[in-house]
């Protein structure tokens, strides 16, 4: 069983015990989360899907921890000017631990 479910404004397939990164969410270590913006559930080969998405399933998870993502370096030049800017990014990420789909 797996389902489609928007998390944060992106779109994950999960399954049950399975571990994900998704962005940053507001709570704590061991902290459950449900989410209930499903899009699709396959239930071994019973699919449903929702238009926008399906009323009365949701998805619940627990929150593993928060981490930051690999640095991105951002470098601009242009040639001839005496002009170059080096900058970095990492992104907040919080690691979830799906327990359960209802459909």
């Amino acid at each position: 069983m797996y389902a489609i479910v928007d998390i944060a404004g992106q779109q994950f397939k999960v399954q049950k015990d399975q571990k994900i990164y998704v962005h940053r969410l507001e709570g704590e270590e061991g902290a459950k989360v449900s989410f209930d913006k499903v899009l699709l559930v396959d239930n071994e080969g019973a699919i449903k899907i929702g238009s926008p998405s399906i009323e009365n399933a949701m998805v619940s998870a627990t929150i593993l921890g928060h981490v930051k993502g690999d640095k991105v370096i951002i470098f601009k030049k242009k040639r001839r000017k005496g002009y170059k800017l080096k900058r970095g990014h990492r992104q907040q990420f919080t690691q979830i631990h799906v327990e359960e789909i209802v459909a």
